[in-house]
């Protein structure tokens, strides 16, 4: 599978790390959206200076609204130097919930951009992952030939199930609203000098919203060291939807519906015409 095999133990938190400490903790905030731009061609005149090129505005799908004023007076840190602070921010938005624990304590907004960017692509930079890996072995029933993956597996999230049925999206908000111009840049740091990273948010939400719920047994093949779908098109699925398939309808589902709360508030704003 995308993110590393199926029977190896250091698997990684599939979405709830990768959506509440990726989607949902590590998010930044509302309170900026940057413009960037192309240079248009110009032609100069006859006898008079080259004329000035004009920088359009890119389009933004989904601007934020402005943080709120207690907010846009305190400083934030350099994003090399925000680890303490965005971990201080997770822990108390958690209300005693222990999601800090699960947070690799490192370069957690650089981590939680690469994550996000890529959950709709085959495969996640695993060096790079906000959270820790998954406690227990993966457990398939059957041989390299044909298996399917053992319920039990899902229980392996529930601790982690656990903090993000408890998490109040609007106090993540809170720190999506604080953080976001960090998140901002680490997106533009990535290559997009011209994104906007809550629109990619959006669309990688949107992405995971979509994934097919798998009810009935989900057959695995075993062609070299790991387990993959038995389903070519499962197989060919984004890293993202395989995390969420993987652990069980019921998870699954509770993953969608605070992902649904979260898409409805970082969508509020109107689209700037």
């Amino acid at each position: 599978m995308a993110y590393g095999d199926f029977d190896r133990p250091s698997n990684r938190k599939p979405l709830i790390g990768a959506a509440i400490a990726v989607a949902v903790a590590g998010l930044g905030g509302w309170f900026y959206w940057y413009t960037h731009h192309v240079p248009l061609p110009t032609v100069p005149a006859a006898d008079q200076p080259e004329a000035e090129a004009t920088l359009p505005a890119a389009r933004i799908e989904h601007p934020m609204p402005a943080a709120p004023d207690e907010a846009a007076k305190t400083a934030l840190p350099e994003l090399n130097d925000s680890d303490q602070a965005i971990i201080e921010a997770l822990r108390n938005a958690a209300a005693g919930a222990p999601l800090v624990q699960y947070l690799v304590p490192e370069s957690v907004i650089r981590h939680v951009v690469v994550t996000v960017d890529n959950l709709p692509r085959q495969k996640i930079a695993v060096d790079k992952r906000p959270v820790t890996p998954t406690m227990g072995a993966f457990i398939a029933d059957g041989d390299e030939l044909h298996a399917t993956l053992d319920k039990r597996n899902f229980k392996r999230y529930e601790p982690l199930m656990d903090v993000l049925r408890k998490a109040d999206m609007q106090r993540f908000a809170g720190v999506y609203v604080r953080f976001y111009p960090l998140l901002q840049k680490a997106y533009q740091d990535l290559g997009y000098p011209t994104g906007y990273f809550n629109d990619r948010l959006v669309q990688v939400i949107d992405m995971l919203l979509a994934t097919p719920q798998i009810t009935g047994p989900i057959e695995l093949v075993r062609p070299n060291v790991m387990y993959v779908f038995a389903d070519p098109k499962l197989e060919a699925l984004p890293a993202g939807q395989k995390l969420l398939i993987r652990m069980g309808a019921d998870n699954a589902a509770a993953v969608k519906a605070k992902l649904m709360e979260l898409r409805a508030i970082i969508t509020a704003a109107a689209p700037k015409r």
